[in-house]
C-alpha cells in the first residue's frame, strides 16, 4: 500500500503545474535554511528579522503578481503557495509580504499614475522601499468607514489629520498608504517618511506577531501634494479592494502554519514514550492527529479552488470570506491542540505550536473578524445585511 503525504492525503501537490511547484518548493527551501532558523529567536526578541527582506526580494516574493516593474508575474495561485510557505515559518514573515505587496503595491498598481508606478513599484519590489497601510483606527475596528482621519484641499495640496492603528511595518515603512476622509469621499494618499508632522510609534507588549512591526500613526497637519494621491479610486472600494487582495494570501498562510505544527506534533508523538509506548500509538492521539489532517486537506482544497478562480476572474469578495474563516480557524485549533500535545514542551519557543497559536489569534481578527466573515456568508444566503 502506498504511503501517504501525512500533510497532503488527498495529493493537492500534484494539481499544481509545474512552475507552481517549482515556485513552492524554492520558497520551501527559503524557508527551511533561511527563515525558520531564525523565527523562534525574533519572535523572543520581539524583532523582525530584516536581513530576510533583500533575499525575499531576490526570490520575486514582493509584488509577485503583478506585471512589469521589476516584479515577477505570477498568476494567483503561485502567491497563494508564497503566502503558505512563509507562514509555515512565521505568520509576521507572511504579514510582512501581504502588506508590501497587496496593500501597498496593489493600490499603486492599481489605481495609481503611470508617474506614481514608476516612482515607486521597482523600488518596492526590490525590497529598497517599505510600505505600510493605513486604513484602521482606534475607533474605527469592522467598521472602516468610521474613520476620523480627513483630508483636506489646500491649494495644489493637501493636508491630513487623524491617526491609524494596528499598522504592520509602520515603523520600517517609508511610504504609508493612507486611506482618508475628503469633501469628496474616501480617498487614498500615499504619505512618505519625514514629511513633517507624519509620525510612527510602534507598539510593544504585544503576545501575538511579536516577530512583526505594528505601529499607531499620526498625521498633524501633514502636507501631501496632489502628485501623492492615487487618483482612479474614491470610496471604500479602494481599501475594501486592497483588503480583499490580502485576504486571498490569508486563506492560504494558516495552512502553512498548520502544517508546521502538525509536522512538528507527529514527530514529537513518535518520539516521546510514556507507560512503555510511543504517544502515538494511543487511539487519542491518532483521533487527534487524524482530525487535524482532514482539516488540512479541507484548507488546502479551498484554497486551491479560490486560487484558480481568481486566476480565471471569477473571485467573489463572499467567496474569500468563506476561505478566510474556514482557514484561519482551522490552523488555529490545530495549532492549540498541537501545543496542548507537547505538553509543558508546548509553551517555549523550541517548538512552533505557541508561536503559531499565539500569532494566529491576530490573524483570526485582522483583515476582517470571524464574525464579520460569517455575517458575510449569511448575508450572501439571506440577501440580508446583519452587521
Amino acid at each position: 500500500m502506498a504511503t501517504l503525504n501525512p500533510t497532503d492525503l488527498f495529493d493537492v501537490r500534484s494539481l499544481l503545474t509545474e512552475e507552481e511547484q517549482m515556485i513552492q518548493d524554492t520558497v520551501a527551501r527559503f524557508v527551511d535554511e533561511r527563515a525558520l532558523p531564525l523565527m523562534g529567536a525574533a519572535f523572543d526578541k520581539a524583532e523582525f528579522p530584516m536581513q530576510l527582506i533583500p533575499e525575499m526580494a531576490e526570490l520575486g516574493l514582493l509584488g509577485s503578481s503583478f506585471e512589469g516593474y521589476g516584479c515577477a508575474g505570477l498568476n494567483a495561485v503561485s502567491y497563494g503557495l508564497i503566502c503558505q510557505e512563509l507562514e509555515r515559518a512565521d505568520s509576521g514573515l507572511r504579514s510582512f509580504a501581504s502588506v508590501q505587496t497587496s496593500l501597498c503595491m496593489y493600490p499603486i498598481y492599481t489605481y495609481g499614475t503611470d508617474a506614481q508606478k514608476q516612482r515607486w513599484l521597482p523600488a518596492m519590489a526590490a525590497g529598497k522601499l517599505i510600505g505600510c497601510f493605513g486604513l484602521t483606527e482606534a475607533q474605527g475596528g469592522s467598521d472602516p468607514a468610521n474613520m476620523n482621519t480627513f483630508a483636506k484641499r489646500d491649494g495644489d495640496g493637501w493636508v491630513i489629520n487623524g491617526s491609524k492603528m494596528w499598522i504592520t511595518n509602520g515603523n520600517i515603512a517609508d511610504i504609508a498608504i493612507v486611506w482618508a476622509h475628503t469633501d469628496e469621499g474616501i480617498m487614498g494618499f500615499v504619505l512618505e517618511k519625514g514629511m513633517p508632522g507624519f509620525e510612527a510609534q510602534e507598539i510593544h507588549g504585544k503576545m501575538s506577531l511579536r516577530a512583526s512591526v505594528t505601529s499607531s500613526l499620526f498625521f498633524d497637519e501633514v502636507r501631501v501634494p496632489e502628485a501623492n494621491r492615487l487618483p482612479n479610486v474614491v470610496g471604500l472600494k479602494g481599501p475594501l479592494s486592497c483588503l480583499t487582495q490580502a485576504r486571498f494570501g490569508i486563506t492560504w498562510g494558516p495552512v502553512g502554519a498548520a502544517i508546521a505544527c502538525l509536522s512538528e506534533v507527529i514527530d514529537y508523538t513518535a518520539e516521546r514514550k510514556l507507560f512503555g509506548r510511543p504517544l502515538a500509538a494511543n487511539q487519542a492521539i491518532q483521533i487527534r492527529l487524524a482530525d487535524m489532517a482532514r482539516r488540512i486537506t479541507t484548507a488546502q482544497l479551498l484554497a486551491l479552488q479560490l486560487g484558480r478562480l481568481k486566476d480565471a476572474g471569477r473571485m467573489s469578495p463572499s467567496q474569500v470570506s468563506l476561505a478566510k474563516w474556514n482557514n484561519v480557524r482551522m490552523a488555529l485549533d490545530i495549532a492549540r491542540d498541537c501545543r496542548d500535545m507537547l505538553g509543558g514542551a508546548g509553551i517555549t519557543v523550541e517548538h512552533v505550536a505557541i508561536r503559531h497559536m499565539l500569532n494566529l489569534e491576530s490573524v483570526i481578527t485582522y483583515e476582517g473578524t470571524e464574525t464579520v466573515h460569517q455575517l458575510v456568508i449569511g448575508r450572501e444566503l439571506t440577501g440580508l445585511n446583519a452587521f
